[in-house]
């Protein structure tokens, strides 16, 4: 259930990315004001992660998340509702910010699981929510061919209100851990910065390893629209798909965490990471090795993604929201880092350069994480995972 939330709830940050053409001609305006709208979801989203999330410490958590998402479905009705762009980029922009409900039910789901099987747990919520940053698109794409632009938030109204009820009933109390003032919690999110040296590695290597990532897929249209491929956009929308294989893995490699081998998988992923460079360099002129190459790269990010998740989640069992609030604003601006940068070397140097690029980074992981072994390598284990009422 909590997986499926939270894909739901951060599929809502994507839902507009394919539609800005339909929304252009729909709401009578132009395609680089429509594409505006790509800013205000993106900005909405940081300001939930800096601004939002670390309040998973300071409230009652499933409250808190029940109110995130009712406030969400009218959000999303606004969207669907939306009579010109103004309106609909408030609404947008309203929408993402509360799509980090996510951001606080998979620190929800680490405290919830025993120590012994908390990666498997968070390798499983995650894996919810990269299936839900997958098949936004595919959903927005063919909802609108039904319905416009609109029916897909209209839908997402309706499941952010049914799973809000869903969690009220199922999930049981999560008391706050925190009782200080607001401003005096967001001043604690980065004094844990300063004060854990295991988190500082977690979020550089986040910023890293998510930069290669988007390395890959935002230039990735431009190679499938053109030569040797001349793909249309609705194949290349089914590629996303093929990142279904990080999400399989996720799990497989929380368990692995658990069963003392954290810092083994982290390792074999960032290897596995800079080898599937190579297969997309081939993925120049071969479908097969393009699409192994993607394969690889989805299973080898999530790997280490989710243990370094699992790592921090146990620093400090009353802060988990606020950790992970750190480590997610790393993750994020890893990624417009290497959107930037992907785009400047494609118009460059070609999907080649690009591969450079991807494999460089790959590489400047690997080689930071050999330096900074030794950091944290006794892991504190002090959390305790929260029963239902009831049960012992």
């Amino acid at each position: 259930m909590l997986a499926v939330t939270v894909g739901a709830a951060v599929a809502n940050r994507f839902y507009i990315e394919p539609l800005l053409r339909l929304v252009a001609d729909t709401l009578h305006t132009s395609t680089v004001a429509s594409g505006l709208l790509v800013t205000f979801a993106q900005v909405g989203y940081v300001i939930g992660l800096v601004l939002v999330v670390p309040l998973g410490d300071l409230f009652e958590r499933r409250r808190l998340v029940g109110v995130m998402l009712l406030i969400a479905a009218l959000a999303a009705i606004a969207c669907a509702a939306a009579p010109n762009l103004p309106v609909l980029a408030v609404a947008i922009f309203s929408l993402s910010l509360l799509s980090v409900a996510a951001q606080i039910l998979i620190p929800l789901a680490a405290t919830m699981a025993a120590p012994e099987n908390r990666g498997r747990v968070v390798g499983t919520v995650t894996s919810g929510l990269l299936i839900g940053v997958l098949l936004a698109r595919t959903a927005s794409g063919i909802a609108a061919g039904f319905g416009g632009f609109r029916l897909i938030f209209a839908c997402a109204a309706a499941a952010m209100f049914i799973l809000a009820i869903l969690l009220w009933l199922k999930l049981p109390p999560n008391p706050p851990s925190e009782r200080e003032s607001y401003p005096a919690l967001l001043r604690s999110t980065w004094a844990l910065v300063a004060e854990e040296p295991v988190l500082r590695q977690r979020m550089a290597l986040a910023f890293i390893q998510m930069a290669g990532f988007t390395v890959l897929w935002t230039p990735s249209a431009f190679l499938l629209a053109g030569a040797p491929y001349h793909y249309d956009t609705t194949v290349i929308g089914l590629f996303g798909l093929v990142g279904v294989a990080g999400a399989l893995a996720a799990p497989f490699a929380g368990r692995l965490g658990d069963q003392g081998h954290g810092r083994l998988t982290v390792t074999g992923a960032l290897i596995a990471m800079l080898l599937s460079w190579g297969l997309l360099a081939l993925g120049t002129w071969s479908l097969i090795a393009l699409v192994s190459g993607i394969a690889l790269l989805d299973m080898a990010f999530q790997g280490a993604h989710i243990n370094h998740q699992r790592t921090i989640y146990a620093l400090r069992p009353d802060a988990r929201s606020r950790l992970n609030t750190a480590y997610m604003v790393a993750f994020f601006f890893g990624g417009v880092f290497g959107a930037s940068f992907a785009i400047f070397t494609y118009d460059s140097f070609g999907w080649i350069g690009d591969c450079v690029l991807g494999a460089v980074l790959a590489l400047l992981a690997l080689l930071f994480w050999a330096a900074t072994w030794k950091v944290g390598l006794v892991e504190k284990q002090k959390d305790t995972p929260i029963t239902r009422p009831g049960r012992n």
